[in-house]
């Protein structure tokens, strides 16, 4: 049975914290609230911005207009303040040779999704990008990976690849193991705790546990 691998993207495919906090001080500015050092805010980079800007102190019922405010500066420049990590193009290609199916999960708005990866010459390896819909019928990552297993009709050989504890939390929302990545922005610690499969430390690590080699040590992963 081919595989069938969901990827994260904030974060897995591409390093893009920069873009990130920089909308995120905009908006916080436009607030009136006090600007915390940068590397606090990178909870920022992965789960969905309403939650987000409500714990750096927006109250709850602004909490749309806050995303609204960060947007204005993330849609012309914020979301290209980003860079794909390392090796990513490279494993993407072998993965497709080998043949397995290849989405993107995301709980960033979908349209922002299919534009960066457009924008880097990413999105052609994926079968579909799927993200947060504006209408709100699909706010989180469980909720994506729900929309893509209907889509695909079967979840018996799907994988999650992420940098998160949310995507773990997703997956196995939808009884999918989940691999995380070290390389972005959430804690290893966290992913573990919330149930990772595995922990890939490097691209070539994870491109081992995802293409199942005979010698690979994380064969739990796809039983």
């Amino acid at each position: 049975m081919k595989k069938t691998i969901l990827f994260d993207l904030d974060g897995t495919l591409t390093d893009s914290g920069d873009g990130i906090i920089n909308c995120v001080i905009y908006a916080l500015e436009r607030f009136g609230l006090s600007i915390p050092p940068r590397d606090s805010l990178r909870y920022f980079v992965g789960p969905p911005l309403h939650e987000s800007f409500v714990k750096q102190g927006v109250p709850a019922e602004r909490a749309e207009e806050a995303v609204a405010v960060y947007r204005e500066r993330y849609v012309p420049t914020g979301m290209f303040e980003n860079t794909p990590y390392p090796g990513v193009r490279e494993l993407l290609e072998k993965l497709n040779a080998e043949g397995c199916t290849l989405y993107v999960a995301s709980s960033k708005p979908e349209w922002m999704c299919v534009q960066i990866l457009e924008h880097f010459d990413l999105a052609k390896y994926f079968t579909q990008i799927c993200g947060a819909t504006m209408d709100t019928s699909r706010t989180n990552k469980e909720a994506v990976i729900e929309y893509l297993i209907q889509q695909n009709g079967k979840s018996d050989n799907m994988v999650m690849v992420g940098d998160t504890k949310f995507d773990v939390i997703g997956a196995k929302a939808h009884g999918i193991p989940c691999i995380g990545v070290s390389w972005g922005y959430g804690t290893v610690a966290d992913m573990q705790a919330a149930g990772a499969a595995a922990i890939a430390q490097t691209m070539e690590e994870l491109y081992s546990i995802l293409s199942h080699g005979e010698k690979n040590q994380f064969t739990e992963v796809f039983p």
